[in-house]
């Protein structure tokens, strides 16, 4: 049967499998294929045939092959079989970025640095991290021309507010800017560019193959997932991660892809890597149970270290922003404190995970005094202590200036840093003034990274599993768990939310665990928002209000000023006793019968805020106003939970 198009008119064309129509003018028979690709439809087979026939298009539509083979599994491959294939896919992705990424840091350290003596300071630390800043600002500003900062923080971002979807650059922008960064010194680490690269991965292949909201969330987890377990040789340190930081729901759809992208991503960085442990740490004293006091002690200090870290990052963070209009004055303030840290405390170069191994291999001071090499402080033993406790407190000044000059990284490296320098600390002192009984410092060391992890990503979990698989030292479970626990419960005091989900938490764009709350969350104000109002001035007299309320669908009339600014608003349930006698319309005006809504809602305010505005008032609908008070439209209580019900079904649909 052949269709007509009438003259002007419009008729759908084309329907995939997935109800996207798409709609051509008999004026414009001559829409091309490139056109038809950009709005993302791949007809089968038939239907393309059937268009061919019809003579819609002018010119063959021809579609590529990775549309054919989209379409094709679309037909023979379910979306549960293909997830398992994707995650598979990203495991193995994300471990190549890994690879890729410590290569190149490590290649350009070892041109750098390869011929320093290691007894004597050198002037080329003040040189070397400004250069690595000033590079990766270039390559950020003239080619990947994006902001990617904060990597774990833009794949939290992306899950709260945008589907999940994440640009296809961050598949390989982040490994090129934080190695240059860390290459050349920049104090901050590699594992949060490695997440946001392996999330893009399961984003962008997510989208490739048209995957589902909750699918391509999951996806995501397991990009991230694979890109802790590959970099740590630790899968189920990554599995945890992504259920504790990225919040993403456990279940058993989900545990299986997580668990095989994680074991993928470990797996082939075994290959790239050999049998290698970042950290090299031998168990020689094992746990004592009355070592249990210094180990809440240690939890209790890393809490309050991952307090420090945190309000002095938040604080940097916000001084270099208001140099934001003056890259290059920002380039040179950031450059020349981390040049000057790294000059005096060589151990804040890069990530710094050298330094921590020689703390955690040393037996004696002789050994440990090592961490002080090419410093100013090299070969004088008396002043170990002093130097550890320094580099630990000036690290977060390092990472915040490589990062708010324009360099790239991430805080989780810096955190575990920070936590093997406190633990070594607390536990030297503890072993000069005698206060208990012997506490090894390699042991404190390795708990304290654990503690002061947990503190600061909000990860009990994280830190005990990543710890443990880092080193074989499933010994020291127990007293990971105290220390952990002690950490946790003493940041929570302070802060509630991770470093990661801080700035998210603040704005009301973060997911959480609670599916009510996810679902508010979700929820975007503007879309409920309904033009549907009939305005009236204030001056209006009440004869002609009423021929006004005769052509309004609604039982309430805005009242607004000329510029749209909202005065009141006229309540017909209230007014309905003087509204049928005629003998009052010329005595009375908008303005004098008119009342001030219960509530009112701005257009930026959370959906949590809305919700508890509708309990408050028990209103059927509030206004929306901008800042200065024009009236955007009305939000109905109805429609506020018709959309909630359905946000709640599709996030605990299975």
């Amino acid at each position: 049967m052949k269709l007509k198009i009438k003259q002007g008119g419009f008729l759908p064309l084309i329907s995939d499998k997935r109800g996207i129509s798409l709609l051509i003018s008999d004026k414009r028979r001559d829409f091309s294929s490139e056109k038809i690709r950009k709005r993302g439809i791949s007809p089968p087979g038939k239907i393309r045939k059937r268009v061919m026939d019809e003579e819609f298009l002018s010119e063959e539509y021809r579609p590529s092959r990775l549309e054919k083979f989209v379409a094709w599994q679309k037909e023979h491959i379910s979306d549960r079989q293909m997830t398992l294939i994707l995650a598979f896919l990203i495991g193995l992705l994300a471990s190549v970025a890994g690879y890729f990424l410590h290569a190149i840091v490590h290649e350009i350290q070892v041109l750098l640095t390869s011929g320093f003596d290691k007894g004597t300071y050198n002037l080329l630390f003040l040189l070397f991290p400004i250069v690595g800043i000033y590079l990766t600002s270039l390559f950020i500003k003239y080619v990947v021309r994006d902001n990617i900062s904060h990597g774990i923080t833009r794949v939290l971002y992306a899950i709260s507010t945008k589907n999940s979807r994440l640009k296809a650059h961050n598949c390989w922008s982040s490994v090129v800017a934080s190695g240059i960064t860390i290459g050349f010194g920049g104090s901050v680490g590699a594992e949060a560019p490695i997440v946001l690269t392996g999330s893009a991965i399961g984003s962008n292949l997510g989208q490739i193959f048209r995957m589902d909201k909750k699918t391509m969330i999951l996806l995501v987890g397991c990009g991230a997932s694979a890109a802790i377990a590959g970099v740590f040789k630790a899968p189920i340190a990554g599995l945890v991660f992504t259920l504790e930081v990225l919040m993403v729901d456990l279940s058993m759809a989900s545990l299986l892809p997580i668990l095989i992208s994680c074991v993928t991503a470990t797996c082939f960085t075994y290959i790239f890597s050999g049998n290698s442990s970042l950290f090299d740490f031998t168990l020689t004293n094992p746990w004592q149970l009355d070592r249990t006091p210094a180990c809440i002690l240690l939890g209790v200090f890393c809490g309050l270290v991952s307090l420090y870290f945190m309000r002095t990052m938040s604080w940097c963070e916000g001084l270099f922003a208001k140099l934001g209009n003056y890259p290059y004055v920002k380039l040179l303030f950031g450059g020349i404190i981390l040049s000057t840290l790294i000059f005096l405390f060589p151990s804040l170069y890069g990530e710094g995970y050298s330094a921590v191994n020689v703390l955690l291999k040393g037996q004696n001071p002789e050994d440990w005094g090592q961490v002080m090499n090419r410093s100013l402080f090299a070969g004088q033993q008396s002043l170990l202590v002093a130097y550890i406790g320094m580099v630990m407190l000036t690290k977060v000044f390092a990472t915040s200036a490589t990062n708010g000059s324009g360099g790239c990284g991430g805080t989780f490296a810096p955190s575990l840093f920070i936590g093997g320098f406190a633990g070594f600390f607390l536990a030297r002192l503890w072993n000069i003034n005698e206060v208990g009984v012997y506490v090894p410092e390699q042991n404190f060391t390795l708990m304290g990274m654990a503690g002061v992890l947990t503190g600061v990503m909000h990860a009990p979990l994280t830190g005990i599993f990543l710890i443990a698989e880092l080193t074989g030292g499933y010994q020291l479970f127990m007293p990971l768990m105290i220390v952990c626990i002690s950490s946790l419960l003493t940041i929570s005091i302070f802060e509630s939310h991770s470093i990661y989900a801080l700035r998210l938490a603040r704005e009301g764009k973060l997911l959480t665990h609670h599916i009510d709350r996810a679902a508010l969350t979700l929820m975007n104000l503007q879309s409920l928002v309904e033009k549907d109002y009939h305005p009236v001035g204030p001056d209006l007299p009440m004869g002609k209000l009423v021929s006004e309320i005769s052509r309004s669908n609604n039982n309430f009339l805005p009242v607004l000023d000329d510029a749209g600014v909202l005065l009141g608003v006229i309540d017909i349930t209230k007014i309905r006793h003087i509204i049928f006698r005629s003998e009052l319309y010329k005595h009375f005006t908008v303005k004098q019968l008119m009342i001030q809504p219960s509530a009112v809602v701005s257009e930026n305010e959370r959906m949590s805020e809305v919700m508890r505005k509708f309990d408050k008032t028990d209103e059927a609908q509030l206004p929306v106003v901008n800042i200065d008070g024009v009236l955007q439209g009305y939000i109905s209580r109805t429609k506020v939970y018709e959309v909630y019900r359905k946000m709640v079904a599709d996030i605990s649909a299975e």
